[in-house]
């Protein structure tokens, strides 16, 4: 399952999993969109990938509750949940974001990734055989953050927080959980980066960007391994991009 699937990194993550022989559920709010990345997969059928779109609100539990039981109902298997739908925000100085915008990021981002995250060990757990692997986006904010994003750097180190805990209780149950840090993506989120975004020194510059499907093929080589193994945390991002050292 790929949450968010209907672009950006989500997209290019679902059809490299596709690609690389996954059966695989592509949720997100656009049916539009998820019937294009559908598309993309190619031909459905005998001698074409297994794909399963859901539009879905992550931030809803009841929609969440449904999307993962359409998905035991059709396959009665969950083996790897990418949890990746996600939103940055407004970039405004912190003292004029709204309570609104405040919670409309932690709402998808953190929330969002906590009821996808339960009801995926929820399923993991209880069928048969036991187990699967989680990979949660995390972002190189959860690491060091941009002027301006509190909001999303906020839930980008909650969502460190929340792989580890995965990770300690996923132990007894063979669930794997892992984080992958992405720096730069060329995605419609990162737009601004090529034109010029805001730096820490206060000026504005344009940032070098990578393709997200270097993205995806990591993705795919974290969720192909057995369960007994895990990248716990990885990071890619564009090799120039201003945030090792000093920029």
């Amino acid at each position: 399952m790929v949450t968010g699937a209907g672009s950006g990194i989500g997209r290019a993550v679902a059809l490299a999993l596709i690609a690389a022989g996954w059966t695989v559920v592509l949720a997100g709010r656009r049916a539009e969109a998820l019937a294009e990345t559908s598309r993309l997969a190619g031909p459905a059928g005998p001698d074409g990938p297994a794909i399963m779109t859901t539009p879905t609100d992550v931030t809803r539990p009841e929609q969440v509750d449904a999307l993962f039981a359409a998905v035991h109902e059709r396959f009665g298997q969950l083996d790897l949940l990418f949890n990746n739908a996600g939103t940055f925000g407004r970039a405004v100085p912190l003292e004029e974001l709204e309570y609104d915008d405040w919670r409309a990021v932690v709402d998808v981002n953190l929330t969002g990734s906590f009821l996808c995250a339960q009801a995926a060990f929820r399923t993991m757990k209880a069928q048969e055989p036991q187990g699967g692997r989680i990979i949660n986006n995390g972002s190189v904010s959860a690491h060091t953050p941009r002027p301006h994003s509190i909001a999303y750097t906020a839930t980008k180190h909650a969502m460190t927080g929340l792989t580890k805990s995965l990770s300690l209780d996923g132990r007894p149950y063979h669930i794997a959980c892992g984080q992958i840090d992405i720096g730069n993506a060329a995605t419609e989120m990162t737009g601004r980066m090529q034109t010029g975004i805001l730096q820490a020194n206060g000026r504005t510059a344009v940032e070098p960007v990578m393709d997200a499907t270097d993205v995806a093929r990591t993705v795919v080589h974290m969720a192909a391994l057995p369960l007994a193994a895990n990248v716990q945390f990885a990071t890619v991002m564009a090799t120039n991009m201003p945030y090792i050292g000093r920029g």
